[in-house]
């Protein structure tokens, strides 16, 4: 197994927190590919919720070698639960962190290979950019062929199974909702108070998918299904989610993966299902939304985010300039 090469130095201490169960199957890649970063996490906190394979004992194996892996264990719900379950777990992790000690947290899943200069790549781009409260590489699958192939996630959106935030920003948008669409709501809020997320494409920052996107619990189509209801719950735009589901008609699974997005969304519509609380926060996703479908997605964003801009600098005292405001000082 391999060693970490480096210990963080001051202004890059980061704490990864990591809910898994029965991951036995693909846990040692990922421990090791932690393991091998360039710039080591100055903690690791994995949570077990109450696996039932062997993932208990190969978690304490490694425990005993990597001085900052620490596990939490709980007790056994008797099933899977994602969405709101993993979020659970996610803070049992997350209590036993001080955050005042890290300057960087992420939710990591246990069923990725991280290339080996992934956490020192992501804080590179943190350290050039202050507005940059979210990033992520960007997750590829190996199809049963052998090819590998990106999975569908947006340029403005870290990706949800390796969550990479400043701890100010984490702080700021109230953490994550407890809820399906946990990882589109926390990007939202970001850029809502003047914050950029983004996941990008890089070849060092790429990493690999063990098991497909949404595929946890119940399968691909069910987890599409839950992704539907998902973009309901945080208010979105159903023009724009029926031009998503046409999008990624040819992704993985091909139609019937979008046709199981529409279904999850109109399903929940007509039942009543519930919606975020918030109704200024499901404004401005619709707005988003809908400048996406007019502009692109890329320019929306640059829009959306020269707007936000004001207000992270009045937030945060810092200079037009800093903020990426036009006209400002140093411009």
């Amino acid at each position: 197994m391999p060693e970490a090469r480096s210990t963080p130095r001051a202004g890059r201490r980061y704490v990864l927190v990591s809910p898994c169960r029965d991951e036995a199957e693909f846990i040692r890649r990922t421990l090791d590919s932690v393991a091998a970063q360039s710039v080591a996490p100055a903690l690791w906190v994995v949570v077990d919720d109450g696996s039932r394979d062997a993932t208990p004992a190969i978690l304490a194996e490694y425990a005993a070698r990597l001085p900052w892996l620490r596990v939490v264990r709980r007790e056994d719900r008797g099933k899977r639960a994602v969405g709101p379950g993993v979020i659970e777990a996610f803070y049992a992790g997350l209590a036993e962190v001080d955050l005042d000690r890290f300057d960087y947290v992420c939710k990591l899943d246990m069923d990725l290979d991280l290339p080996p200069r992934y956490f020192e790549g992501l804080m590179e781009r943190m350290e050039a950019d202050p507005r940059l409260g979210t990033t992520s590489g960007k997750p590829w699958m190996v199809l049963p062929s052998g090819n590998q192939v990106p999975e569908m996630c947006g340029d403005e959106m870290s990706v949800g199974m390796t969550k990479f935030y400043r701890v100010a920003c984490f702080r700021e948008i109230g953490g994550f909702v407890r809820e399906v669409m946990w990882d589109g709501i926390d990007c939202h809020r970001a850029r809502m108070l003047g914050w950029r997320a983004e996941s990008v494409n890089a070849e060092h920052l790429r990493f690999i998918h063990l098991r497909p996107q949404g595929a946890s619990g119940k399968g691909v189509l069910y987890g599409r299904v839950r992704a539907g209801f998902g973009q309901w719950f945080m208010g979105g735009s159903p023009l724009y989610y029926l031009a998503v589901a046409v999008h990624r008609s040819l992704s993985y699974p091909p139609v019937l993966g979008s046709l199981a997005l529409q279904y999850g969304y109109w399903k929940s519509a007509v039942v009543g299902a519930p919606r975020y609380q918030d109704a200024e926060f499901r404004r401005f996703v619709r707005r988003f939304q809908n400048l996406s479908l007019l502009l692109g997605k890329r320019r929306a964003t640059l829009r959306v985010e020269a707007e936000q801009a004001a207000a992270w600098a009045a937030a945060h005292g810092a200079p037009a300039a800093a903020a990426g405001i036009p006209g400002g000082a140093g411009a």
